[in-house]
């Protein structure tokens, strides 16, 4: 059985569920930012592309990327897309300044005082 606040069944294939905007909540959001790697991740997409998965370079297992990801998507922070086999994430920057206006930009100001995190970058 799979877990309907992740996944629902689209034509036998598992969708990712996102939450809605006004669902979004400040404490899961932040709690997933706690995570050096997440933060980078939300360093790196914050320049507003749709990146696929395997275009991210994390110090972590592909399974433990996978995980990050997920987290960062039940957070609200992260959109991802299916194509065939190949995942695309990017940020929901117009959901979160709806939500929370100027939060995101100041925690990426804030992290950006505090030098490189998680080691997070493309493929080259």
């Amino acid at each position: 059985m799979f877990d309907e606040l992740r996944t629902k069944l689209s034509w036998g294939v598992r969708q990712p569920v996102h939450p809605d905007t006004p669902a979004i909540s400040l404490t899961r959001l932040l709690a997933a930012l706690g995570d050096p790697i997440r933060l980078g991740l939300v360093r790196l997409l914050s320049d507003g592309q749709e990146r696929a998965w395997s275009e991210l370079r994390a110090p972590v297992a592909k399974s433990t990327l996978s995980h990050h990801l997920r987290v960062l998507r039940d957070a609200g922070l992260t959109w991802t897309r299916q194509e065939g086999t190949r995942c695309f994430v990017r940020l929901r920057q117009a959901d979160l300044d709806a939500r929370f206006p100027g939060l995101v930009p100041a925690l990426l100001a804030a992290a950006e005082v505090d030098g490189p995190h998680g080691d997070v970058h493309l493929a080259e």
